[in-house]
């Protein structure tokens, strides 16, 4: 079997790592973690010897010798997917809207992602949400609602967006996060849903491990409170 180690960011920040770091732990394909702390000295220089597009998280395989990078979080997932297709809905169709929600979260939410960056230590943070922030955050709601009553609907036992645990909780961890930290007030049938991926062992120990970290990004660190 080949050689696997996954490059990660801080805990504390860095929600594509997160995400990555999820589907493995939850592949039960063996791999081993490295940690490039961002915004330290020399961290961009540390990546790029990495991989040439200088982001993490990055997965490393090594395989008869050669060395095989890939370099963008959902291509890491369905690595790991092609080795525990469980990590996708069995459903044919059902897998291709747990897909197609995965690419929205890759692809969209800018205004929630630049006003509410993750920050896993922070609790109690206050950021007057504009209307682009709102919009982010009733379309994630949405999407929530619709993943999980369509998985009742469709007679699946688990309480997860696709019945069972998926690549598409995965994806919408870092978000769980972020709600949590700033506060959201969402919808209250979704909390249960909310306190689910919260209380995943997987989450809880990146959260545990997030809080151990002692690095600051200044930038990251929005809504301080006077108190």
């Amino acid at each position: 079997m080949p050689h696997l180690t996954l490059i990660l960011g801080n805990r504390n920040y860095s929600s594509w790592s997160l995400r990555a770091w999820l589907v493995a732990q939850h592949s039960g394909v063996s791999f081993a973690e490295e940690r490039i702390a961002l915004n330290q000295p020399g961290y961009q220089e540390a990546i790029k010897a990495r991989s040439k597009a200088a982001r993490v998280p990055i997965l490393e395989v090594r395989d008869e010798g050669r060395l095989h990078t890939i370099w963008d979080s959902l291509a890491i997932a369905e690595y790991f997917a092609e080795q525990n297709p469980a990590l996708w809905p069995h459903d044919l169709t059902l897998r291709a809207i747990a897909r197609s929600v995965c690419a929205e979260m890759h692809s969209s939410f800018p205004a929630l992602r630049s006003a509410l960056p993750m920050n896993c230590r922070a609790r109690n943070r206050k950021v007057a949400l504009s209307s682009d922030v709102r919009q982010d955050i009733e379309r994630i709601q949405a999407i929530w609602r619709e993943c999980l009553a369509l998985s009742a609907n469709s007679g699946l036992e688990g309480k997860w967006l696709f019945g069972e645990w998926s690549i598409a909780d995965a994806l919408y961890a870092p978000v769980v996060s972020r709600f949590a930290t700033y506060g959201v007030v969402l919808d209250p049938s979704l909390y249960d849903y909310v306190d689910r991926v919260s209380d995943d062992p997987h989450m809880v120990l990146w959260q545990q491990q997030a809080e151990a970290e002692r690095e600051v990004i200044e930038e990251e660190e929005v809504g301080l409170t006077s108190s």
